[in-house]
């Protein structure tokens, strides 16, 4: 598939030269399951063959449209952007910076789209395409992919398919390994069109010496991977998939969910803030007798769930109002950078919001050890019950409890990208690594009057003048 020969309408022959495919690449091309993954080890040539699928789509269905999506704007613009208008020549078409599409003399048109957090659900909402390309799928959540099968749809014989690439790691490796590793599709006996079909899913496995063209430009590379981590060794230099977890708490799960229940009034009650101007977020735990903690309320507020951000003085406001009359806060744990003065004001997000009614503690900025305890407070009390239990009403926080991975960086630490997912996370650490106290129990009730003259004669007095007294 070096060159290829199209002659537009009209118009002379154009030499389209999309560069030689590997064996594994042109499986891909080729296929028409609705969902392909390409994958496993990186190296494999999963960009470069994703710029030629949909290239060829193009051309192949005159009026199609393709969708090229990454989670970051200079990643697309770097791996997709500049590649693919090099490579399409000017007679086939024109490319549109202002709607970040290549338009083709055809009537087909490219568009290339970054999924930054909630607010992109905005900008595809109701969009439709025919063929949807996620590049480094991993970096996706299973709810956004789910989001952007939604958009595959068109009313027109084209067919519709994802098309999807990806190596081990990141915030969507758990469901990426699921639906084409593991292959465990879920079956909805009253929904049957939610049903997942195994006969949809094919995953395409490729290692860098698949991709000869790239192993014979950069002989080195292979022994630059080699000197990575082991966890990340074994999964970028050979596709494993177990070598890399996922999610940095294994340990989270159903058991640390619960129903709600009234929180009682004299139990010691907490909050614990992460704030920036892209998101407010704020959770409320209480803490019963026997230390055991529970996260009854939470808020969030920001760009990242596709709402306007909040300065300081309103995200102060708006977790006082959130605070029920009555509730006594001990301790409000927030985050030490937003204790740095601003130079436009010269007062700190911490001054204004203490100036504003919210007194707040500074929590630790010890990211690693803020971590570790958050996994002490997951392990089960001697009763064997987790010593932090969440309602189930706060949403959020368990979606994000469940999805936040392991630093690349550090396998101590948790990674800050997806950064919408690590707000909750974050908010919840401050928490774990201050220093809280358990409730104490109210003290015994006061005895009447009556028995406290029947104790006070029987205990100070040796009881009721008898015989027995007089004989003493």
């Amino acid at each position: 598939m070096a060159k290829k020969q199209y002659k537009p309408q009209g118009k002379e022959q154009v030499v389209l030269d999309l560069g030689k495919l590997n064996p594994k690449q042109q499986e891909f091309v080729n296929s028409t399951a609705p969902y392909t993954c390409f994958g496993g080890a990186k190296g494999g040539g999963k960009t470069h063959v994703v710029r030629v699928k949909a290239a060829l789509g193009a051309i192949q269905y005159p009026g199609i449209r393709v969708l090229i999506m990454r989670r970051q704007y200079p990643e697309l613009q770097s791996n997709h952007i500049e590649p693919f208008v090099k490579m399409i020549p000017r007679q086939l078409g024109d490319y549109n910076g202002q709607y970040r599409a290549f338009y083709f003399r055809n009537g087909s048109i490219v568009r290339f789209g970054h999924f930054d957090g909630p607010k992109a659900e905005l900008e595809y909402n109701g969009q439709e395409f025919d063929w949807i390309f996620i590049d480094e799928a991993t970096q996706f959540t299973e709810d956004e992919f789910r989001f952007l099968k939604g958009c595959v749809r068109g009313v027109n014989n084209f067919p519709k398919q994802m098309f999807l690439t990806c190596n081990p790691g990141g915030v969507g490796h758990n469901w990426v390994k699921r639906l084409f590793i593991d292959r465990d599709y879920r079956v909805y006996p009253d929904e049957p069109e939610r049903t997942e079909r195994p006969e949809d899913y094919k995953f395409i496995f490729a290692r860098a010496e698949d991709n000869e063209i790239m192993i014979a430009q950069d002989p080195h590379y292979l022994e630059r991977v080699s000197q990575m981590p082991e966890h990340l060794y074994k999964a970028y230099r050979y596709g494993d998939w177990e070598a890399i977890g996922g999610g940095y708490f294994p340990e989270f799960g159903e058991k640390h969910i619960i129903e709600p229940f009234p929180i009682p009034s004299n139990w010691v009650k907490y909050r614990a803030i992460d704030y920036g101007l892209d998101m407010t977020a704020c959770l409320w735990i209480a803490v019963d007798y026997k230390g055991r903690c529970y996260v009854y309320r939470e808020f969030f507020q920001g760009k990242d769930n596709g709402m306007e951000g909040l300065i300081a003085s309103e995200a102060a406001e708006k977790i006082l109002e959130r605070t029920l009359p009555g509730e006594r806060i001990s301790a409000t744990f927030a985050p030490t950078d937003i204790w740095n003065t601003q130079k436009d004001t010269g007062k700190s997000a911490a001054e204004v919001m203490m100036f504003a009614g919210l007194n707040l503690v500074r929590a630790s900025r010890n990211r690693v050890q803020g971590w570790l305890q958050v996994k002490e407070y997951l392990r089960n009390m001697p009763d064997g019950i987790p010593r932090l239990l969440i309602f189930n009403t706060c949403k959020t926080l368990i979606k994000c409890m469940k999805e936040i991975q392991v630093s690349e960086k550090d396998p101590d630490d948790c990674a800050t990208e997806p950064h919408d997912i690590t707000h909750a996370p974050d908010a919840l650490r401050y928490f774990c690594h201050s220093r809280t106290m358990p409730s104490f129990k109210d003290p015994e009730p006061e005895p009447d009057d009556e028995e406290a003259l029947e104790d006070y004669d029987d205990v100070m007095c040796g009881g009721e003048v008898t015989e027995s007294y007089l004989a003493y």
